[in-house]
């Protein structure tokens, strides 16, 4: 190599990392403050780790766009929120692009290749739930990193950009909130028994609010995704690291399951909704099905004068979502494996047969309300994005449970998922949130498993005007239809939308629960309709964007909200 040559490649790579040296001095690891709402006018970015959101507005500031910055974000909360911020899981992304078109990038994990039908029942056919659940046998092949770089092609700026803040986090450290303290200190036990080597996320003693984190094996491993893109994460040093994992606990995940894993584009689920457009996530997402189900149950109805939850609407609402998830249990699966019956499942016919035995003022019953009939710790985590240039990006992830398996990869410094437990164990056994299903959603080799995440966006005159989206489990989509429900039908700011009590019901068990706070006169009113009632913990931690235009000046405000039941953080400028 010639001195010029030498000369001219080292300017090209200052110029590369420039911009993450730009980010590293703007945000400080150990010092920062929790945001929950901004009002703006250029962009947004609203996720579950300030720190995460930090550096996705950062991303927008120096010229990237709404997928650059929710990249950036995911990889950022891969290192500062392990519980669910993900390379070792996978999820969804619902995008509505400037130029119009409307996607939607499958990268949900998938059954390894030795994976079967009755993997996890006993030879008496009794399910083990355990190993569904925890340890090494619970973990599907990881589909994150292989979404990153499917969005890619709709992003402006260099991967190795878009990562340099998450390896910067990893490597030097970063000080841990109160409840990531408190949540480490909890799983300390399951961490000790799930691993065969030490793990970063315990150290003797508890941990405190202000201890600083640092992830090593992560930060090289991300720095291997940097240098060789996909196939340092699916090949080489990190997939034998995970291979080696698989081997110390009867994993069966394998080489060729990681080089063969790949992201699927497919088409959004599109719908109206009194004159709103509504994008979401399709199979194997169960949610944006549902939720297009759940829209248009009610869509005749006048929700709106019934005010919010109010006995009336809760009622209503309760009952579409009865009927929703037992259609659920009894219709989805992966579609590239079994036969959906989606057309039907969000006709206005079949809906309106769903909804006539709808009694108001009276409970349904789950043992009467079936499926119709035709000839998903909910550590999920999800990030909203915006951007100046009419780009808007809704993107769900997850590790499945809390910790996912509550196992890291050796050397790796990754968690892996538990998400072989959203298949059917065995039709009609209930996973780690209640929800039942069939031979439809069974086990099969490189089959992706129903999932409840319902990344969603909502056009208004073919413009971005909400972006929405939870974790929570099966939660999720009874929280993403209860907060486009506040906003479009009873006007409430986002604000309320984001942090008014919730209420869910998902068929199996027949149990309506409600947060904390809801009104102890409308509980009573229910149970006087004839509903068994528990309040449970918080439900979901929704990220929601508003964009608002004036008619008059055609200015735009954007207003975004990050939930007050977790560290969720809004920025914006």
């Amino acid at each position: 190599m010639t001195r010029k040559h030498l000369i001219y490649t080292s300017a090209i790579s200052f110029l590369l990392f420039l911009p993450s040296l730009i980010i590293a001095q703007a945000i400080n690891h150990n010092n920062y403050t929790i945001q929950k709402s901004i009002t703006c006018t250029k962009g947004a970015v609203v996720c579950a780790h300030p720190l995460a959101s930090q550096v996705g507005l950062h991303i927008l500031q120096m010229g990237g766009n709404a997928v650059d910055a929710a990249i950036a974000t995911q990889l950022a909360l891969a290192v500062v929120y392990p519980g669910a911020g993900n390379i070792g899981g996978g999820g969804f992304m619902v995008a509505h692009l400037k130029n119009g078109k409307n996607i939607s990038i499958d990268y949900r994990e998938k059954a390894p290749a030795a994976a079967s039908r009755d993997m996890y029942l006993d030879k008496d056919g009794n399910p083990l739930l355990n190993l569904s659940q925890n340890g090494h046998l619970a973990a599907g092949v990881p589909g994150t990193v292989a979404g990153l770089f499917a969005s890619l092609k709709y992003a402006k700026l260099p991967f190795a950009t878009l990562i340099q803040p998450a390896i910067d986090l990893a490597e030097k450290g970063f000080a841990i909130t109160a409840s990531q303290a408190a949540s480490f200190n909890s799983t300390k036990k399951e961490f000790l028994e799930l691993n065969t080597s030490p793990v970063a996320f315990v150290k003797d003693g508890d941990w405190k609010a202000g201890d600083i984190l640092v992830q090593k094996d992560l930060a090289n491993t991300l720095k291997r995704i940097r240098d060789k893109g996909q196939k340092g994460f699916y090949e080489g040093e990190t997939a034998k690291l995970v291979v080696a994992e698989m081997k110390k606990g009867n994993g069966i995940i394998s080489l060729s399951d990681l080089k063969n894993y790949k992201a699927k584009e497919r088409d959004v689920v599109d719908f109206n909704y009194k004159g709103y457009q509504i994008l979401t996530m399709p199979l194997p997402s169960s949610g944006g099905i549902i939720l297009e189900q759940m829209m248009k149950m009610i869509e005749d109805k006048n929700i709106a004068e019934m005010k919010f939850e109010t006995a009336a609407s809760v009622q209503l609402m309760t009952e579409v979502e009865r009927r929703a998830y037992a259609d659920r249990a009894e219709f989805l699966g992966d579609p590239d494996f079994v036969k959906v019956p989606v057309k039907t499942l969000v006709s206005n016919a079949y809906l309106q047969e769903r909804m006539k035995d709808y009694e108001p003022g009276r409970a349904g019953s789950s043992k009467n309300i079936k499926a119709g009939h035709i000839h998903e710790s909910e550590e999920t985590t999800h990030i909203s994005i915006v951007d100046d240039e009419g780009n808007a990006v809704s993107v769900t992830t997850t590790l499945n449970g809390g910790y996912g398996s509550r196992t890291v990869v050796s050397g790796a410094g990754f968690l892996l998922n538990n998400e072989m437990d959203d298949f059917s164990v065995k039709p009609g056994v209930p996973n780690m949130y209640g929800a039942v299903g069939n031979d439809k959603n069974a086990i099969a080799p490189g089959k992706r498993m129903l999932s409840s995440m319902t990344p969603t966006i909502v056009l208004k005159n073919g413009s971005p005007y909400l972006v929405v989206g939870t974790p929570g489990g099966t939660t999720i989509i009874t929280s993403v239809f209860q907060t486009l429900v506040d906003i479009l039908e009873f006007n409430m700011t986002v604000d309320d939308a984001v942090n008014k009590p919730k209420f869910h019901h998902q068929w199996l068990p027949d149990v309506l629960f409600i947060e904390k706070g809801f009104s102890p006169d409308v509980k009573k009113e229910l149970q006087a309709m004839g509903y068994d009632i528990k309040e449970r913990s918080a439900i979901g931690r929704t990220e929601v964007i508003q964009i608002k235009w004036d008619d008059t000046t055609k200015k735009k405000t954007i207003i975004a909200v990050g939930d007050h039941r977790g560290d969720d953080d809004a920025r914006g400028y």
